[in-house]
């Protein structure tokens, strides 16, 4: 099977040639196949959101290459990194990011519209994730009414709409309390399992890493198996 993500190398420096300058990226290595959920564990400051940012395809590295689907994206002009940005990964963060003015439902639409899926068919399917999720029945109500369990669950729902390759997820139940964290969390494996997409999910709950199909660490700009 191939991987859907693969990084081989990559390498990246901040202030590169002065005096203060801080290598956070040190020749780091991954590979996740489709269907694996991977947990990332890291310590405030190692690099953990600058490597998702990387693997996202937000940022560049100073060296290596980011291959998503069997696709190497180095030295790819910007608007096909924005082509497979918006088609192939979801990004899930810590705080839901949600379009206040718009319902829950149309938020999960809106990415579907922008990659040019009819309205109607980007309303079943969003509604079908909602459905997944268990918030379905707040599909009309805007993020303001919504608990910060169901916000984030429309979250990952946006996340999934497009029907990516890769989930990257920073923190995403770091904002919940330990029990809606559980059961959002249950929602979001639920999701990544029934699509088959691969996951990389950042936390700093030991209990949810361990749920995961393995575990990663930074440590000095390099990913090292648990």
């Amino acid at each position: 099977m191939s991987n859907a993500l693969k990084v081989s190398g990559i390498s990246k420096t901040y202030n590169a040639g002065k005096a203060n300058a801080l290598t956070v990226l040190d020749g780091t290595d991954l590979a996740i196949r489709p269907g694996e959920v991977v947990a990332l564990v890291a310590p405030s400051g190692a690099g953990k959101s600058t490597l998702l940012h990387i693997l996202g395809l937000l940022d560049s590295s100073d060296s290596g290459a980011v291959e998503i689907g069997g696709v190497d994206m180095t030295g790819k002009p910007d608007a096909e990194r924005t082509r497979v940005r918006r088609q192939d990964v979801g990004f899930v963060y810590q705080f839901h990011h949600l379009l206040p003015e718009f319902s829950a439902l149309e938020n999960v639409v809106l990415p579907q519209l922008a990659n040019g899926i009819p309205k109607a068919e980007a309303e079943r399917y969003g509604l079908s994730l909602l459905q997944r999720v268990g918030v379905d029945h707040r599909a009309a109500n805007r993020p303001a009414a919504l608990s910060g369990g169901e916000q984030q669950r429309v979250a990952f729902c946006r996340a999934l709409a497009n029907k990516p390759k890769v989930l990257l997820a920073d923190e995403p139940t770091g904002n919940l309390d330990p029990a809606t964290s559980d059961t959002v969390f249950s929602a979001l494996m639920e999701l990544v399992r029934e699509t088959g997409l691969a996951a990389l999910i950042a936390t700093h709950n030991p209990e949810l890493a361990a749920r995961m199909d393995r575990v990663v660490r930074l440590e000095n700009g390099k990913l090292v198996a648990n």
